[in-house]
């Protein structure tokens, strides 16, 4: 007699997987993008892949597991379905903290780009030290994440978009504000203290600089000295 509860003797599983595996419908036309920690399990999926009944389904595979997730899908639609490797919450949360906190012992910020931007570091000024510093410090309740909502809770996109929006509404502005304009006013400040083109475009993360060029070609500053010695 099998004990209570367990489905098949560890002698017979095999030949019940098999027979599991000789049942299974081939996957139909979809988008399957895998976010992975570890080469062993990329591996293991881009095996799964080459399953002939995989051969209708589209599989892409990325380095970066939950934190790269979060990015690609922040402005982009999301596939059929995704699959995540990750740690714990609590353990990622504070792997979070522990880059934030060699972050501030370098005074650097490393920024990883959405929609496949390239990847900058970027000095954190003092002031802007010491405000992280005594945010780290008064943070009720505490949290991994640097920023978070009235409720402790990870501040999102559409967080901040909404309030972006009543921050404009206060200050009676007439258009509607988007969050990207902030972007736009930083690339336009930018070029008009005369910085050079390819470093606002590494700043930017712009991988095209004819992304970048439309903040310089206005900048009143260019010819500023052309006629001076």
């Amino acid at each position: 007699m099998k004990p209570a509860g367990q489905a098949a003797w560890p002698d017979s599983a095999p030949a019940d997987v098999a027979g599991r595996e000789e049942r299974i419908a081939p996957a139909p036309r979809i988008s399957v993008q895998a976010f992975c920690e570890t080469v062993e399990t990329a591996a293991a999926i881009q095996a799964a892949g080459e399953d002939r009944r995989m051969a209708k389904a589209h599989l892409r595979i990325q380095m970066g597991g939950l934190i790269a997730a979060v990015e690609a899908y922040q402005n982009a639609p999301t596939p059929s379905v995704i699959i995540l490797e990750s740690e714990a919450l609590n353990a990622w949360g504070a792997s979070l903290w522990q880059r934030c906190f060699a972050g501030f012992r370098t005074a650097s910020l490393h920024v990883r780009r959405a929609k496949q931007g390239t990847p900058s570091t970027h000095p954190i000024v003092g002031d802007e030290l010491r405000a992280l510093r005594r945010l780290q410090r008064d943070q009720e309740p505490k949290s991994p994440f640097v920023f978070t909502s009235e409720r402790g809770t990870p501040f999102t996109t559409a967080g901040f978009a909404r309030m972006i929006d009543r921050a404009a509404t206060r200050a009676k502005l007439a258009i509607k504000p988007h969050p990207h304009m902030l972007r736009h006013a930083c690339g336009y400040a930018l070029a008009n203290r005369g910085h050079d083109t390819r470093a606002l475009q590494a700043y930017l993360g712009h991988k095209n600089i004819q992304h970048t060029v439309r903040y310089t070609e206005l900048s009143p500053t260019r010819f500023k000295n052309f006629w001076r010695q």
